[in-house]
């Protein structure tokens, strides 16, 4: 479907996205590129990217979360690596065979089962470990090692983990990086004991986002970059401790822009309610736009008499509440708005643009929360500027 015969879509610049791999790539020195597309690609559209990632020689891996995600990426034209961040049901890890993928291990029982199937089909199957190191979520503690080195000599097809990682808590939050410090002091530690243990891996992956933008000492092997790709900071802590470095002030752009049409155009007597609840009265006679968009969509109710759109490169606000499909926005000061006219969501239009990060902002969330909610049937279109 072509894009003027759209309601409401999303455009994926190729240009923002070759900017942001060039500077990670840059950023990790000699370490290789996991790029993670979990989240339908944090919202962006999981068949886009992959078609925008491929054949990129920096990219080595994508990453992602589950065995469907993984299954996806085959089936949208992806023919190098997979790694396997999130867990599998057991009786379903022939799928990592199937799909070839590199499953990350933070349990006893899911590296049994793949040795079980391993031995059976006599294949190897590259492993990751998942090390805990003070996040708690998931992960394999230092002295649960021990364990794992024994079923990787039971299980002669498993070889030795190809890799072993671990996921930072506190890098983003803050600009003390004293836990993240002690994080990959633990890491360390735990390496060596793999090591000692006889299962010392090849490749280390420490890198977020975060940690590969300021901390030299986590650009190890592999890398794995997540919303930067997309051309967003993951935190205003992280830009700062980056520009307090000496960094450069712009080395991403965002990938994404949000687009609507306006279905219907309205004039409003004053002392008119706008939406449920009443919570808007107008004060003056007022025009109005219908946009339709909602929170269904991925547009946060938290947004309702907040935020504005963008209309001709001025600023719409929005009035009453967002409903699941459609929503409402001042236009009695832009003049010559027509039926149809388009409309930015998130992105820019002449001077003005409009973040995922005022957007999270306004609505008490984070930018990841933003995109990632973004609905998965809004129709996605790359462009090349």
């Amino acid at each position: 479907m072509k894009t003027k015969s759209l309601l409401s879509w999303i455009e994926l610049s190729e240009k923002a996205l070759t900017r942001n791999i060039t500077a990670l790539s840059r950023l990790a020195g000699g370490a290789r590129l996991a790029v993670s597309v979990k989240s339908n690609a944090y919202g962006h559209g999981l068949e886009a990217m992959v078609s925008m990632l491929r054949g990129r020689p920096e990219v080595e891996y994508l990453t992602v979360h589950s065995l469907g995600e993984a299954a996806r990426c085959r089936e949208y034209g992806w023919d190098g690596r997979i790694m396997l961040l999130g867990p599998a049901p057991l009786d379903s890890l022939e799928a990592v065979f199937e799909y070839d993928l590199e499953p990350v291990v933070f349990t006893k029982e899911a590296l049994r089962r793949l040795g079980t199937l391993s031995n059976k089909a006599k294949t190897k199957v590259r492993t990751h470990l998942k090390l805990e190191t003070g996040t708690h979520r998931q992960g394999i503690p230092e002295q649960a090692l021990k364990g794992f080195a024994g079923l990787y000599k039971k299980y002669p097809y498993l070889g030795k983990p190809y890799g072993a990682g671990m996921h930072f808590a506190n890098i983003e939050d803050t600009t003390s990086h004293e836990y993240a410090q002690k994080q990959l002091d633990r890491f360390n530690q735990a390496v060596r004991k793999m090591s000692a243990l006889g299962i010392k891996p090849t490749v280390r992956h420490t890198a977020c986002s975060a940690a590969l933008i300021l901390f030299e000492k986590t650009r190890l092997e592999l890398v794995r970059p997540g919303i930067a790709v997309y051309g967003h900071w993951p935190s205003k802590e992280t830009y700062l401790s980056y520009r307090l470095e000496g960094g450069r002030n712009s080395i991403f752009d965002p990938v994404l822009t949000w687009k609507t049409r306006i279905t219907q155009i309205k004039d409003v007597p004053a002392n008119s309610f706008i939406g449920y609840g009443c919570t808007y009265r107008t004060t003056s006679r007022s025009r109005l736009a219908v946009l339709p968009v909602g929170y269904a969509d991925g547009y946060d109710r938290g947004l309702s008499n907040l935020a504005y759109v963008l209309i001709k490169g001025r600023r719409a606000p929005v009035r009453g509440r967002v409903c699941m499909n459609l929503m409402m926005v001042d236009i009695t000061d832009i003049p010559g708005v027509k039926l149809e006219d388009p409309v930015t969501l998130i992105g820019g239009e002449g001077t003005e643009r409009l973040s995922a990060e005022q957007l999270a902002a306004w609505a008490g969330t984070i930018n990841y929360e933003i995109l990632a909610r973004l609905s998965g049937s809004l129709p996605r279109r790359v462009v090349s500027k």
